[in-house]
């Protein structure tokens, strides 16, 4: 059965196969070994059921690469998958916001200076700077706390309903920690 298994790795790309084939194929046999001593339903739905995986497996990836959809999110298989080297630091959003603030208050300072230029050739006026009052910068608080309330609600019902991971990790035996 892994000789099987191993042909279907083959339908792989050549990158693909080197990357992860004997990680698929270690998977494939433990599950193989698990399965031995059950019924032979249950064996031969698990080879259908791996075989109809690897053939779906080796046509997404051949798909990808066809179009070149590699580093990105992919909106053509109507799937948002995470790649390696698509990763934010969770920082980014912070940082971001801090960005957008220093442009507007650029752009206004701007402005400010715009208007106090006279059009005609003669001397400049002082600059006169007004405080910067952005509707964007006063409701972002208040998004924050709406969108960490909302999480915090939906954390209490989950973990009243006993599905957070502290429990699944509480119900586990020693041996599966």
């Amino acid at each position: 059965m892994i000789a099987f298994y191993r042909t279907l790795l083959c339908l792989y790309p050549a990158e693909y196969r080197k990357r992860f084939g004997e990680e698929m194929l270690a998977v494939l046999f433990q599950e193989h070994e698990e399965n031995a001593k059950r019924r032979w339903r249950n064996r031969i739905r698990l080879v259908l059921r791996e075989t109809a995986g690897l053939l779906k497996g080796a046509f997404h990836e051949h798909f990808r690469m066809i179009t070149e959809i590699q580093e990105e999110l992919s909106f053509v298989t109507g799937r948002f998958a995470m790649r390696n080297g698509f990763r934010f630091p969770k920082s980014t959003i912070f940082f971001m916001a801090i960005i957008l603030g220093g442009v507007l208050t650029a752009i206004k300072k701007g402005e400010d200076i715009a208007t106090s230029v006279p059009h005609d050739i003669g001397p400049i006026a002082p600059i006169h700077i007004q405080p910067v009052h952005s509707i964007l910068l006063g409701g972002m608080p208040l998004f924050f706390a709406f969108f960490y309330a909302a999480g915090l609600i939906g954390w209490a019902i989950l973990f009243a309903l006993r599905r957070s991971g502290v429990h699944r990790l509480d119900s586990m035996s020693l041996t599966q920690k």
